[in-house]
């Protein structure tokens, strides 16, 4: 299975065109992309880089929630998202801390600022899990993944639970075609800290499996796309759990599929190392809906990756 990520990688440094991009870093891209995943061969979660699969499932358990304040992922030691909410506090009236422009790319490029930077995004995200009025005001990233999945807003005035009603479907009408939750609202796009990238996900129910296709229209191969594939594969194994079903396959299709530039030598580092036998998942057979799980009630079994190899991320 993982094979079919490196092949991507390997691709994109090989073929892909040179684009510049939102964060200024550059990349080499490709357009139109497709992966399989037999998740009955075992969990995709990358072996030849590790993965820290405790972020994905607080992630995911999060976007699950409705939740779009990252309080939540700091009390579980995530910090996906601080770059995000801290961009929004660092430009409002409330931040009288040192300047903070175009700290993404500062931060990467002088260590003095980086310093910092990275002093005054920890005593942000200290202030966010101690005052819960600081983080209602700063930590919320908008109408982002959680919100769209489980409370989009209608023209009535009311919401639909996207993921509650694809639920319902898989268990009740199974041979649907409509199986589908989309996170890509046009309307609050402008208002979310990071437009969508995973906009949306369909599922598909034969001989008693499920199998769940994303549409991703924004990819970063080397950091983001790792986490992507285990995270769909999560849900998908969830949402199997709760209706009964085996899983099937998880089919990744990458609209811009791109290497920033400063990524490079670190996909092509992965590429020399041996693919391991992938990890097994295991859910706490007592729950049975999705809605009830939590961090702990989800562990992986023979997980033996390569060394972590980091990069930075673009924001």
């Amino acid at each position: 299975m993982e094979q079919a990520y490196l092949d991507l990688g390997r691709k994109i440094l090989t073929e892909g065109n040179s684009k510049s991009d939102r964060t200024g870093t550059g990349t080499k891209s490709i357009f139109g992309h497709q992966m399989r995943f037999d998740l009955s061969e075992g969990f995709p979660l990358l072996t030849t880089k590790r993965v820290p699969f405790g972020l994905i499932k607080s992630e995911l358990l999060w976007f699950i929630k409705g939740d779009t304040n990252i309080r939540y992922l700091l009390q579980h030691n995530n910090h996906i998202w601080d770059e995000w909410a801290f961009e929004k506090y660092v430009a409002s009236d409330s931040y009288h801390g040192p300047d903070m422009t175009n700290f993404g790319r500062r931060s990467l490029e002088d260590d003095a600022f980086n310093e910092v930077y990275q002093n005054e995004l920890a005593q942000f995200c200290e202030r966010i899990v101690n005052d819960e009025r600081f983080a209602d005001e700063f930590g919320d990233l908008g109408h982002i993944y959680g919100y769209q999945w489980r409370h989009w807003d209608t023209a009535q005035g009311g919401f639909i639970d996207q993921l509650q009603d694809v639920i319902h479907q898989i268990k009740h009408t199974p041979d649907s075609r409509r199986m589908i939750v989309s996170a890509w609202n046009p309307e609050d796009v402008p208002s979310m800290a990071l437009p969508p990238c995973h906009t949306m996900f369909q599922f598909y129910v034969h001989e008693g499996k499920l199998s769940c296709q994303l549409y991703q229209r924004s990819a970063d191969v080397f950091l983001g796309v790792p986490f992507n594939i285990a995270s769909y594969a999560l849900l998908t194994h969830l949402i199997a759990h709760e209706t009964n079903l085996q899983v099937g396959e998880f089919v990744h299709t990458l609209g811009d599929a791109h290497l920033y530039m400063n990524h490079f030598d670190q996909m092509t580092e992965q590429l020399t190392r041996s693919v391991r036998p992938a990890p097994k998942l295991v859910l706490n057979p007592e729950k049975q809906s999705i809605f009830d799980f939590d961090v702990a009630d989800i562990t992986l079994e023979g997980y033996d990756p390569h060394p972590t190899i980091k990069a930075p991320i673009a924001v």
